[in-house]
């Protein structure tokens, strides 16, 4: 009884801590933890394959957040582990393996973060592919829009880039991944049972296993002993997973999912100017322009959407 008094106290402490700091400033870390995984990997490539950091990083995450998840995993019905552990997979294993494959093969960094923020398009295709969902004329027109953004900022990255035109795929191939997990997941809502620690740490657990897999199969799945590589897990672990994860969530519970997909538009646009600054990415007019676009395209699918 003391114990469970103890645990809610201590989740009343954390829910006034963060609802008294001001929202755009939280909004503010996120907008860099989001971006820091596409630098964090861009960083890494110069250290080690990219794919033994993600491995690593899910190992970390997992080893730090057991002792606080493992009662409520416990308790948790296996058929909603096994559910929850294939959106995971998607999610995180199928779409940080495009993300960062792509960057590997020489994607900027900035492209990947705007293929990455088209979810909301990529939902709504799917889900009008698959599902048969009927979608309204302004859907149709923001998914034009977003999508002839991404045109005009890969020409501008192909006629400075050196990566093989396959390889733009990639990222785009993440993103759909992450779609496909983020309707499985709306579509099951109602009987989820996990919160967002539990959560994050399966999908951790499982995709480390898909990880070891795809590496094991180039190369050792021994960490590299070397600053870069300790830096580079270091990196993803706290800024982007468990920094971005959290205050995307803390974010969600704050204001609404509109605004918070609206700061991530944000991203490519930083992503792009951080990864010039520390790798001397190219960049352009015309890719700014397409990012605009692709961010104006983006808005009108979020707009029709919550109407």
């Amino acid at each position: 009884m003391n114990k469970s008094l103890s645990i809610k106290h201590n989740e009343r402490q954390h829910s006034r801590w963060y609802k008294t700091l001001p929202l755009p400033l939280l909004e503010a870390g996120l907008l860099v933890a989001w971006s820091s995984g596409f630098i964090g990997t861009r960083f890494s490539v110069d250290y080690a394959p990219p794919l033994l950091v993600v491995f690593w990083r899910c190992v970390v995450v997992s080893l730090l957040l057991l002792p606080f998840v493992y009662p409520r995993l416990l308790t948790t019905p296996f058929p909603v582990l096994l559910r929850n552990a294939g959106i995971g997979l998607l999610a995180m294993a199928g779409y940080m393996t495009g993300v960062t494959q792509g960057i590997a093969l020489g994607v900027p960094a900035g492209l990947a973060a705007l293929c990455a923020d088209l979810l909301p398009l990529g939902m709504a295709l799917l889900a009008a592919t698959f599902l048969g969902e009927r979608l309204a004329r302004k859907v149709w027109l923001g998914l034009v829009v977003g999508l002839f953004g991404v045109i005009v900022v890969t020409q501008g990255v192909l006629a400075l880039g050196d990566a093989p035109l396959w390889a733009y795929g990639l990222p785009v191939a993440g993103m759909l991944s992450l779609a496909v997990a983020t309707l499985w997941q709306k579509r099951n809502a109602p009987t989820q049972t996990l919160g967002l620690l539990p959560n994050l740490w399966l999908q951790c657990f499982v995709s480390s296993f898909a990880f070891a897999a795809i590496q094991g199969s180039q190369g050792s799945l021994a960490p590299i002993p070397s600053t870069g590589f300790a830096i580079s897990v270091i990196w993803t672990v706290g800024l982007s997973t468990l920094g971005g994860y959290g205050l995307y969530w803390i974010c969600i519970a704050r204001s609404s999912a509109t605004r918070v997909a609206s700061v991530l538009y944000l991203s490519p646009p930083l992503t792009f100017v951080w990864a010039w600054a520390m790798f001397d990415e190219p960049l352009s007019w015309q890719m700014a322009l397409g990012v605009a676009i692709s961010a104006i395209g983006i808005w009108l699918v979020m707009r029709a959407k919550s109407r």
